[in-house]
């Protein structure tokens, strides 16, 4: 009796597993569109800290930015007006971690579209044209890239990014120091920690735009970087409707409107420039 007790208790077991992966299973064949269907719901991965993309507000504990607006245009494009957005919090570091275990739905943090990270990642249509540069003190002396082929000088940049590789194409003997997000790197150029700081024109502008007396971007990129929407590697349904719904967003005077709210008139920007679909235009 306890013999046949134990061998069904066994097959028992052996069934409520089976259903538990079966459940798994079926939980990670559900693709990203079916979800956000299903839950009226698009999670976006976004930062805290990038002024005029997506920058928390103390106060209010929400984010604001170009980005965040964009992303919220892009949800009620796919799910309709009773569509809802929300936001998770990602690093440089973790975004694309982030998006391929499912913490997020899609990921717009300044992210730009490389070879690399495609063979990884699907991307978006572009939705921001940028190019890295530097800033520097209003007194430096230093004028472009190319003046920091210098092992004595030092140039912050986040981890994560592609800064590395691409400052070494044009200054290989520049010490190149990392740090966690724009706000830490902003404060080891304040602290002369670091000679200059190295990003995308858009965010480095949006860091000096109360300190425009202190620091100066150099006029000058040296880089081409195509803004891209992450989404999971395979999702090609989803990334279709998020690429109709910006063809949409651009042909109905949505995105115009939200790039003259949030770059008019910043110094050393270019709309027209940052709003082409391709290097080339």
């Amino acid at each position: 009796m306890a013999r046949k007790l134990r061998e069904l208790t066994a097959i028992m077991a052996v069934l409520l597993l089976s259903l538990v992966f079966t459940a798994c299973s079926h939980s990670q064949s559900s693709s990203t569109y079916d979800r956000v269907k299903q839950t009226n719901t698009i999670t976006w991965g976004m930062r805290a800290d990038t002024r005029l993309f997506s920058m928390m507000d103390v106060d209010s504990g929400k984010a604001t930015g170009f980005e965040v607006d964009l992303a919220r245009a892009i949800t009620k494009q796919i799910l309709g007006p009773k569509g809802k957005m929300k936001i998770g919090y990602i690093s440089e570091k973790s975004r694309i971690m982030d998006l391929k275990i499912g913490n997020v739905d899609a990921v717009m943090a300044t992210m730009t579209n490389t070879p690399d990270r495609r063979k990884i990642i699907n991307f978006s249509d572009t939705y921001f044209m940028a190019g890295e540069t530097l800033i520097v003190p209003k007194k430096s002396k230093l004028n472009s890239i190319k003046d920091f082929n210098n092992s004595k000088y030092s140039i912050a940049a986040v981890k994560g990014s592609t800064a590395d590789s691409d400052v070494h194409k044009y200054a290989p003997k520049a010490r190149v120091i990392f740090y966690d997000d724009y706000g830490s790197c902003y404060n080891a150029l304040k602290a002369g920690k670091a000679n200059a700081m190295v990003s995308d024109n858009a965010v480095l502008a949006g860091l000096i735009s109360d300190d425009k007396d202190k620091f100066k971007m150099m006029p000058d990129t040296f880089t081409v970087e195509p803004y891209g929407i992450g989404i999971k590697k395979g999702e090609d349904k989803f990334t279709a409707e998020v690429n109709q719904a910006l063809k949409v967003l651009r042909k109905n005077g949505t995105y115009a409107c939200l790039m003259k709210k949030w770059f008019n008139g910043v110094p050393g920007f270019n709309i027209k420039s940052s709003s082409r679909l391709k290097a080339s235009e």
